[in-house]
């Protein structure tokens, strides 16, 4: 059996990830989720790649109209 590749990081993955982190980035991460209204893992999916690619997709582009 083929495992299946994913496009986006799963709720329970994300769930996973954060209780590996330290509980300061776990909190800044959930709090920045929730302040732009988004799903926890697409920000964690975001901070890893802005991290890897600093031309990717940053916070600020989350909502058009927001943040300028």
């Amino acid at each position: 059996m083929q495992a299946k590749l994913l496009e986006q990081l799963s709720a329970s993955d994300a769930e996973i990830i954060l209780e590996r982190l330290p509980e300061r980035i776990r909190i800044a991460l959930i709090a920045h989720a929730t302040e732009i209204e988004y799903p926890v893992e697409a920000v964690i999916e975001m901070a890893i790649a802005s991290f890897l690619d600093t031309e990717a997709l940053s916070f600020a582009d989350c909502r058009p109209g927001r943040g300028q």
